[in-house]
């Protein structure tokens, strides 16, 4: 896995660096001290992971995730880590792949490496090598499809009224009704993401922030959600996805 970390403190890339090094696969690639040599290395070296400051010299990390996709078109996951929690929320509204505060806690960094292990991880047989792991390819007749990234996908709702299952999708208003054909268990089938946690409902878990009083609460731009609820039978599979403290 190719690493590059961009922060204008050197204090916190050798703390960074030092944590990273315990990870066999890791290769760090380089390191930057403000924005512009930033993007010039990751132009160079296309990482599959970058860990980014919010507050450089010459530009915010948030204004730098703006343009990571001209400028690395390979997928690279972004995590923005930063001594300040307010970024937290306008970096997932960039698309920022995590979040971690300093000083970085090693059991914090755990967890966003065993999320890139999970999510990098081949979800294809070799029969399919050819497909796009992440994207997915909605039949909404028996002719008509639409293609979305799985990081856009939200969640999948069960409409009852329809009976047909329903994906709410980033940048899209209205719910994408799918095929009459569509079960739970093909929708679960495709990505390792997808978590049944109730009969109507199917999430992406990596938009999971917290369950509350038995509601699920999630990062924008699903923030707006408040119905979605962990149904008894289906709770312990879905608290077993994580390690509890």
């Amino acid at each position: 896995m190719k690493v590059i970390i961009i922060d204008d403190d050197a204090t916190s890339i050798e703390t960074l660096t030092s944590q990273l090094n315990k990870y066999d696969d890791i290769t760090l690639l380089g390191t930057a001290s403000n924005g512009l040599h930033g993007i010039r290395l990751v132009k160079e070296q296309q990482p599959d992971l970058l860990f980014l400051d919010v507050e450089m010299p010459d530009m915010t990390g948030l204004e730098f995730l703006d343009q990571m996709q001209s400028i690395c078109p390979h997928p690279c996951r972004v995590v923005i880590y930063t001594a300040h929690d307010r970024y937290m929320l306008p970096a997932f509204r960039g698309r920022a792949f995590d979040f971690l505060l300093k000083p970085v806690d090693p059991s914090e960094l755990q967890n966003v490496m065993r999320r890139y292990y999970v999510e990098a991880s081949p979800h294809q047989s070799a029969t399919d090598e050819h497909k796009d792991p992440e994207k997915l390819l909605l039949y909404v007749n028996a002719q008509d499809f639409r293609v979305v990234n799985i990081r856009d996908v939200g969640l999948f709702q069960y409409n009852h009224e329809l009976r047909i299952w329903e994906v709410l999708v980033a940048g899209r208003e209205e719910p994408v009704r799918l095929k009459r054909a569509t079960t739970n268990d093909s929708l679960l089938a495709m990505d390792s993401r997808f978590v049944q946690v109730s009969l109507r409902h199917i999430i992406n878990i990596n938009y999971l922030m917290e369950v509350n009083n038995g509601i699920c609460h999630f990062y924008p731009p699903f923030d707006n959600l408040s119905t979605v609820k962990v149904g008894r039978t289906f709770r312990k599979q879905f608290t077993e996805r994580f390690s509890a403290l």
